[in-house]
């Protein structure tokens, strides 16, 4: 049972990976109950507190913002995950399929609005999603489209969530809700002292799916292939 963020990244490190919420969805998580389940279980550990040392969803951005080894992005099943530094080049390798960014776009597989998004990442460093949408002059009428190709960048591990940042005025006062920041997932790694690996896909396939039976030996082989492969 996990008390605190603390012992929530300890275990993190030793899964490799797990589903951001409180839900495992047939694979892994950290913290399997959500915040309707959380009055039934015996831990410190609540969600929507506001507490940093007890709140899973302030965890989210801790990690990013406080330690070097674990990312955190819409990976999973179009939802959030956690991955560390360790397992990262892995489902990498799987979801890239050996392909740079370029290559994938030419091959078909990106969309044009995910790579008008990932250029304008990859030009300006980390990004906040406002900014994307100002930078690249998507309007209201966009939202769906552009928010589909911020999840499919995160998906096939292009880009990645890295903090969190507020909109500013004109008299540079920050207003408004904290909107996510993002970068390219090299970028991510690299202001952390680490350079992604090439990895074999299918080598990395079969590591990723040992770890999840380890993790949970009563995982469905379909869903772990979707969370594997996305």
């Amino acid at each position: 049972m996990i008390h605190n963020f603390s012992e929530f990244c300890d275990t993190l490190i030793d899964a490799g990976f797990s589903m951001g919420g409180g839900n495992a969805k047939g694979i892994y998580a950290v913290i399997p109950y959500g915040w309707e389940e959380q009055d039934s279980v015996k831990t410190p550990v609540k969600w929507h507190t506001g507490d940093p040392e007890t709140d899973p969803w302030e965890w989210r951005m801790r990690v990013l913002e406080e330690r070097n080894d674990i990312a955190y992005s819409k990976v999973f099943f179009r939802t959030s995950g956690y991955i560390t530094r360790e397992w990262y080049p892995y489902f990498s390798a799987v979801r890239r399929k050996g392909e740079s960014f370029e290559e994938a776009y030419k091959g078909g597989t990106i969309s044009q609005t995910a790579k008008h998004i990932y250029d304008i990442i990859s030009e300006n460093g980390e990004t906040a999603f406002h900014e994307i949408k100002q930078i690249g002059g998507f309007y209201k009428e966009d939202n769906s489209k552009f928010e589909r190709a911020i999840v499919e960048l995160q998906m096939r591990m292009f880009i990645t969530m890295c903090g969190r940042a507020q909109r500013v005025n004109k008299y540079g006062e920050g207003y408004g809700w904290n909107s996510t920041v993002f970068t390219t997932a090299e970028g991510f790694w690299q202001k952390r002292g680490f350079t992604l690996s090439n990895y074999d896909e299918v080598k990395s396939y079969e590591k990723i799916k040992t770890q999840i039976l380890k993790l949970n030996p009563e995982a469905d082989i379909r869903k772990i292939n979707q969370f594997i492969k996305g």
